[in-house]
């Protein structure tokens, strides 16, 4: 699998992520050729190599050249384009089908927050004049560049920064993160870091939303090449770029990361245990379980475990708060070496079965019958279960090596 890892050391801008895709091996002749297709006339692109931090990387700029009078009235607040005639502009254009799609569903995704922070619904949302052409090429810019590299998968650095402040724009001065870019985010690990700037543009958030299916530290991958993109200042503290890093995924995909909630209780029912069970089972809970300990006042209680990916953690310890008698749900952060795991149909003496096998390193290393395909079995060849059982663990043998 070719996959893309996004280092946010100093957050994520969408001239950041052009500048590093470009740094990794994007044909600039290739982006120019592909943006042409958008009959967008109002800008140029403007490519150099320059330093932030003592690191070299690549500055990507869209300079837009509107007339005189559309300046004039861009800073005095009037508004450009919808986000319907972008839509229209991007479907219209003789992009490639999935450009298209990814594009336009980034957009989707900044109207949709913009529309909530505003009022107003997507449809309504307007861009202003110059801040409209430069996402547009961002956001085109960065399907075109996924596409042409052959990207399979992105994943990105968390938490992220994104820095804390106050920063000017259009509809006056707010704070840092930008309200779209808190809205697009939601259940992503953040944290504000120490850089008084904004690092994280609702841009930015918008491809993040897009593309990337994981936030978490760097998975196991076999780096090919490495990008900086540079943001537009230096910072006090910390280089303003982007690293991006290319190359192949480890195929059994062995270690991740998962989150584990624990809470203490001894005063809820087994009947609201097994509740919250099922609840935190249907939210997405990797796995639910409750052990036997001793508390406080020789009271017998359980401690309550859930594990569940990074990005789901808060959305279940708000569960857990709300359905147990929890005053407080404890998260601790882990790594998990697991098995690749496939579900696989074998024939056995009483018809065929369903088996889970694990691979470690490409070699299946487990395979443990699964129970309800065995008794489907059972019961229509009128024997006992285990029997079923014990056949398909024979049937299972063969495939060791």
């Amino acid at each position: 699998m070719n996959l893309l890892y996004l280092d946010c050391i100093a957050g994520i801008s969408g001239d950041m992520l052009m500048g590093a895709l470009l740094d990794l091996g994007l044909d600039l002749k290739v982006l120019r050729r592909e943006l042409a297709k958008l009959k967008l006339h109002e800008f140029s692109l403007a490519v150099r190599r320059d330093q932030r931090g003592g690191i070299t990387g690549v500055r990507f700029e869209v300079h837009v050249h509107a007339p005189h009078a559309s300046r004039r009235a861009h800073h005095a607040g009037r508004h450009g384009r919808s986000f319907t005639q972008i839509q229209r502009l991007i479907e219209s254009s003789r992009l490639a089908a999935d450009v298209k799609r990814h594009a336009i569903g980034a957009f989707r995704r900044l109207a949709v927050a913009e529309g909530k922070i505003h009022g107003i619904a997507p449809e309504d949302v307007h861009f202003h004049e110059i801040g409209a052409v430069d996402s547009i090429v961002d956001f085109v810019g960065a399907c075109i560049a996924l596409r042409e590299l052959g990207i399979e998968k992105v994943v990105a650095s968390a938490p992220l920064r994104t820095g804390f402040g106050f920063v000017d724009c259009a509809h006056g001065r707010f704070p840092v993160p930008a309200p779209a870019t808190v809205e697009l985010l939601k259940g992503v690990p953040l944290c504000a870091g120490d850089e008084e700037a904004e690092l994280i543009t609702p841009t930015g958030a918008a491809l993040l939303r897009e593309f990337v299916t994981e936030f978490g530290a760097m998975p196991a991958m076999t780096v090919r090449a490495t990008g900086y993109g540079l943001g537009r200042r230096q910072l006090a503290r910390t280089p303003n770029v982007l690293r991006a890093m290319i190359g192949e995924a480890g195929r059994d995909r062995a270690l991740d990361r998962i989150a584990v909630l624990e809470t203490n209780l001894d005063d809820v029912s087994p009947q609201v245990l097994g509740d919250v069970m099922e609840k935190a089972l249907a939210a997405g809970a990797l796995d639910v379980f409750h052990t036997p300990i001793q508390m406080k006042k020789n009271r017998p209680g359980v401690t309550l475990s859930v594990l569940c990916a990074p990005q789901d953690a808060e959305r279940l310890s708000r569960l857990l708060l709300t359905h147990t008698t929890a005053f407080g749900v404890r998260r601790l952060d882990a790594q998990r070496l697991k098995l690749d795991r496939q579900i696989v149909k074998l024939k056995s003496a009483f018809g065929p079965v369903e088996v889970k096998l694990g691979r470690l390193d490409g070699k299946i290393v487990s395979a443990s019958p699964e129970f309800e395909s065995c008794k489907r079995a059972a019961a229509k060849a009128k024997v006992p279960v285990r029997r079923v059982l014990t056949a398909a663990l024979a049937a299972a043998e063969e495939l060791y090596d």
